[in-house]
């Protein structure tokens, strides 16, 4: 699998719409927005590394009390063995009505 397949996995289970770098369609009350920010590998002493890192932010928007999405998301993630690296409150939108909350993830994937 794939971080982004398996970040969508687990959105998804907990019943969230979930898109890759933007909402394509008209957005509903809840979403979240997936963003790739690096795959890399750690520097080995043979310089052959054994493992890819992928990361990536989920932005969570909910028109609503955005707490209980958020200790949920953070529940699947954990659960599907990702490590949360960040969480935190961006703001509210005032000229969406969103307010947005960010988790950034981090996962070792196997050579």
């Amino acid at each position: 699998m794939s971080l982004l397949s398996e970040i969508k996995a687990a959105v998804t289970s907990c019943g969230l719409p979930v898109e890759t770098g933007v909402f394509s369609d008209e957005p509903p009350d809840e979403y979240v927005v997936v963003t790739p920010f690096a795959d890399t590998y750690e520097l080995h002493a043979d310089n052959l590394p054994e493992y890819e890192i992928q990361e990536a932010r989920l932005s969570l928007f909910s028109r609503g009390n955005y707490l209980k999405r958020k200790r949920q998301l953070s529940k699947a993630l954990l659960s599907a063995d990702f490590t949360i690296t960040d969480r935190r409150y961006i703001g509210h939108e005032d000229d969406t009505g969103y307010h947005h909350y960010a988790i950034d993830v981090v996962k070792l994937y196997e050579l």
